[in-house]
């Protein structure tokens, strides 16, 4: 195993400069939710010049390359799609440029998270390379639609392509250390009906508004006493959007709405977030409901699912941490730390829903996902390609 391990290393670093090119051309595609055709595209076309032995887009449009057809099943995921740019005057580069630049590659999606994806391409072609002969069949994936809706693109490889792995890497950015869980999510829409009225004489309604907006002070009152877990951390709550109607703006609102962002640590579930919030809202006649996401990939094809993401978190002695630990150490020969994400991945569905054990290994700092002047130092492309390929050895 030493000699593989170091012929590992060996091809990763030789691939430096292809895998940076790999993700700046993709970078330069942008790729927002329900967009993602030409950088699929790009994607398909790179793992066919890699050398994967099967490259197929599903009906979704996940892109999934296949090399080896083992008995056993490892699955590297990484979602294509990314955030927009936001303000253009926060950004000191161009960032759908791909600058390869000072050892970074920059641009949107560097971080968050095609460069997970670039990296897996990457280590694809050090398989192929070095005749991999394990009994194992590893997919790699492009996946679609996280930004919009985490975990959706898995529920669809798992229900309908019907590809259930027995383990899973994601690359999501975790700084080059080995993640093994992260707080759930819920999206909470709370609403409220008044009666309207002239607001010459607003004592004849009833205000939609003063309701929702007692329940808002609830809410944030509710954040301080949520549920804590050494590892995951403390539960949250915090009020994303408010937004309320009325006949004109010389009447009484008859309608309001709170939408919730709730994070779940371990032992909170959806049905217990859901009557926390009942119980505050029920004297103010709020009505709760966890929302659904239902929209059209780019492919054409309508889905969707409840917008409930499940907390997940495996333990480190699990076989699936142990071996990423242990390919980590004969890569780079020192520990890694085994931490978190603060924020969700599709995990939520792949752990979350499915219980396959996950998990998290990939380059850049979360820190920079969704932020301006987004990008990745080369050297952590060059690490997780290395990984991606140990791992697949070891595991």
């Amino acid at each position: 195993m030493k000699d593989i391990f170091k012929k590992v290393q060996e091809l990763s670093e030789k691939y430096r400069d292809y895998t940076a090119t790999n993700l700046s051309k993709l970078v330069q595609i942008k790729s927002l939710s329900m967009q993602e055709k030409e950088v699929q595209l790009e994607l398909k076309r790179q793992m066919e010049e890699a050398g994967f032995d099967e490259v197929i887009i599903d009906g979704l449009g996940n892109v999934i390359g296949r090399i080896g057809n083992g008995s056993k099943i490892l699955a590297i995921d990484g979602h294509i799609d990314t955030v927009d740019i936001g303000n253009m005057e926060n950004w000191s580069f161009d960032p759908l440029g791909g600058e390869i630049k000072d050892g970074y590659v920059h641009g949107r999606g560097t971080v968050d998270q095609e460069g997970g994806i670039a990296s897996f391409v990457t280590a694809g072609k050090i398989l192929k390379e070095m005749a991999f002969d394990r009994d194992m069949t590893v997919y790699f994936v492009g996946s679609v639609m996280e930004e919009d809706c985490d975990g959706l693109c898995w529920k669809y490889i798992v229900e309908e392509d019907k590809i259930k792995p027995d383990f899973v890497i994601s690359t999501e950015p975790t700084n080059l250390n080995i993640y093994r869980g992260h707080r759930g999510r819920m999206e909470i829409r709370v609403t409220f009906n008044g009666i309207s009225c002239h607001g010459s004489a607003p004592e004849r309604g009833d205000n939609a508004i003063y309701k929702a907006s007692r329940a808002a002070l609830e809410i944030e009152k509710l954040n301080e006493r949520l549920a804590f877990d050494p590892f995951l951390g403390k539960g949250s709550v915090t009020i994303s959007e408010f937004k309320s109607g009325s006949p004109s703006l010389c009447a009484v609102s008859d309608y309001a709405h709170l939408h919730l962002d709730r994070r779940l640590t371990w032992g909170e579930t959806k049905e217990s977030a859901v009557k926390e919030v009942e119980e505050l809202v029920t004297a103010l006649e709020g009505k709760v409901e966890v929302l659904y996401y239902e929209e059209v990939a780019y492919t054409g094809l309508k889905y969707g699912m409840e917008k409930y993401f499940p907390t997940w978190k495996i333990p480190e002695n699990h076989p699936a941490v142990q071996t990423g630990i242990q390919a980590y150490k004969n890569l780079f020969n020192e520990d890694p730390i085994v931490d978190k994400w603060t924020f969700s991945t599709n995990g939520v569905t792949i752990n979350g829903k499915y219980g396959i054990p996950t998990i998290g290994f990939g380059p850049g700092n979360e820190v920079l996902a969704h932020a301006p002047n987004e990008k990745v130092p080369v050297s952590d492309l060059v690490k997780a390609s290395a990984f991606y390929a140990g791992y697949a050895y070891l595991i």
